[in-house]
Order: C-alpha cells, then sequence, then structure tokens
C-alpha cells in the first residue's frame, strides 16, 4: 500500500434529517476524483482505507455512513436506507469533491452501495472498482446467517447461535434485529459482540488477529451488528435481485472486478453473476484469498487497478 497520509480536510455533511455525516479529504486537492466506500454497513471508514490510492495522482473522499463510525447519531437507524446513503454520496461529489464524475470503489458492503449509486447516476461515475461483490438478494444473506458458511466454520457457528433462543433460530436475522434494537442493554451487547466474532473470525482465508479484535470495543461492535442487521432483515432496502438485473447501465463505465476464490462471507457465485451481466469490466478471481481486502491476493490487484486508472485523468 501507499504511506499513510492525514486528511487535508475534513467536516460534517448535514442530511437535513437528523443525521451528521462524517467526511475527509485526503492526496492531491488536484487529483481524479475518488469516493471510498466502506462495509458493513456499519464499519466505518479507517486510516489504512487511505492507502489503497497514490496520494499524488488521487483526490480520495472518505466517509463514514449514516450511524457508524464518526458519523452521529452512534448506530442510529432512522432515515438510514441504502439510497438515503445514496443521496449522501451525490451531495459528498457535488459538494465536498466538487467533481462532475469520480471513481467509485467498494467492498463487500461499499460494492453494494458502489453498484447502487453507479446504477443510479451513471453519468457521474468514471470507473468502479468492487471487490467482494454483495448484492443482498437473500440467497446471499441465507448463506452466511441461516445455513451455508455454518458448514465451513461450524465452531465459530455455535458462538453465534450462541445469544439465540432454539425456538428462533429459523430466522437469525430477525431473532439478532429484535435484541439489537431492544431496550435490554445486556442482551443488546451479548448479540452485538456475536454478530461481530462470526463476521471477523470468518472473513479471512487463514485466522487473522487484527481482523478478530476488529470490534472488540462495545460501541463499535454495537454500531456494526445493529446497522447490519437494520439492512439485512430489510434485504438491503433492495428489490430482490435489483443490481444484477440492471447491470446493463454499468455497460459504459470501465470497472473491475476482485473476488477470492475462498471468500465465505461473499461467495464467488455472485461476483461471477456480475461478470456474465457486466462483461465490460476485468474480472479477476484470486485463487488463494477470502473476503478481505488485505488478504496477499486480494490487495495488489485493487491497487493495481486504483494505479490504472489513475491514468486517465
Amino acid at each position: 500500500m501507499y504511506p499513510e497520509i492525514q486528511p487535508y480536510a475534513h467536516g460534517f455533511l448535514n442530511t437535513e434529517d437528523g443525521h451528521s455525516v462524517y467526511w475527509e479529504l485526503c492526496g492531491n486537492p488536484r487529483g481524479k476524483p475518488a469516493i471510498f466506500l466502506h462495509g458493513g454497513p456499519g464499519s466505518g471508514c479507517s486510516p489504512v482505507h487511505r492507502r489503497l490510492f497514490n496520494p499524488q495522482r488521487y483526490k480520495v473522499l472518505l466517509f463514514d455512513q449514516r450511524g457508524c463510525g464518526r458519523s452521529a447519531p452512534h448506530a442510529c437507524l432512522d432515515n438510514n436506507t441504502t439510497w438515503h446513503l445514496t443521496a449522501d454520496m451525490e451531495r459528498l461529489r457535488s459538494e465536498i469533491l466538487a467533481a462532475e464524475r469520480m471513481l467509485v470503489f467498494g467492498g463487500s458492503w461499499g460494492s453494494t452501495l458502489a453498484l447502487a449509486y453507479a446504477q443510479q447516476h451513471p453519468e457521474r461515475v468514471s470507473e468502479l472498482i468492487l471487490r467482494g461483490v454483495f448484492t443482498v438478494r437473500r440467497q446471499e444473506l441465507q448463506w452466511f446467517y441461516q445455513e451455508g458458511a455454518s458448514w465451513l466454520f461450524p465452531d465459530h457457528w455455535q458462538s453465534f447461535l450462541a445469544p439465540i433462543p432454539p425456538a428462533e433460530r429459523h430466522d437469525l436475522i430477525t431473532a439478532y434485529h429484535k435484541r439489537l434494537t431492544g431496550a435490554d442493554r445486556r442482551s443488546q451487547m451479548e448479540a452485538a459482540h456475536a454478530w461481530t466474532q462470526w463476521e471477523s473470525n470468518t472473513i479471512t482465508l487463514l485466522p487473522n488477529l487484527m481482523h478478530q479484535q476488529a470490534y472488540a470495543a462495545d460501541e463499535d461492535a454495537l454500531a456494526f451488528a445493529r446497522i447490519e442487521s437494520h439492512y439485512f432483515v430489510n434485504q438491503g432496502f433492495l428489490e430482490e435481485g435489483r443490481l444484477l438485473r440492471d447491470a446493463q447501465r454499468l455497460r459504459d463505465i470501465p470497472g473491475v472486478i476482485v473476488q477470492g476464490r475462498y471468500d465465505a462471507c461473499t461467495p464467488v457465485r455472485t461476483a461471477w453473476e456480475l461478470h456474465q451481466a457486466w462483461p465490460q469490466a476485468e474480472f479477476h478471481l484470486v485463487e488463494d484469498a477470502g473476503h478481505a481486502f488485505d488478504e496477499p491476493g486480494i490487495l495488489p490487484r485493487l491497487i493495481a487497478a486504483t494505479d490504472k486508472f489513475s491514468q486517465q485523468f
């Protein structure tokens, strides 16, 4: 990755419907405009994400989506849907990046948001870089939160099941959402940590202590789990299959898709189906990788993609 850098500007976007969205600008103020979309939903950006872009060539906007990271109110679910987030992106493009078009980079949930924005505003997207493709279809959610990945990680699955009584385990997303939005703080935090640990223990090809400790703090775990369950119980506020169905809207946008072969969180089938629906994009299937962006096989391809597109400005 590129060396560590600090933002040259930062602030908050007032959404006028109850949220204050943190944003920061990094790199070259006269560089190629780009926006980075973090995963989750609910995780927030970190300094390491700045290092995916050449700071001499890019003007990068990173922001913490509604309710998470440095945005406020913390873990708030009001007025928090996919379409609120794409509206925030459009304002950030216009008011903060001050760009007619921008490169959009998103991984995991960030790929969902990137696809939703690009299909809504194709004229505003210069290029797309997607990693660990996720479209919030029912089968994708069932795989990771009901049955599928559980067969690969039965030890971690046992811990994920623990907060939920057997009578409610037929619909684990709903059961978790009930606890994460309930008034019982103890039950809420037990659910938050179990939810985040399930994901943290399964997103890399090999165990990774840094990822396992990512949401150790109560408030980080709560925002991540509460916001994710809110989106997933509502299937991302998306019509089933919409992002693949409307992939033809991307045909004039240069793109790169990077997908780990052994991604247990967002299995390769979705990325493959997007590749079939959007053949104009480069497709990289990494044979020795899971889901996380910083895995050895995935990270070099993401850097290569940002480097490649930095020349087109």
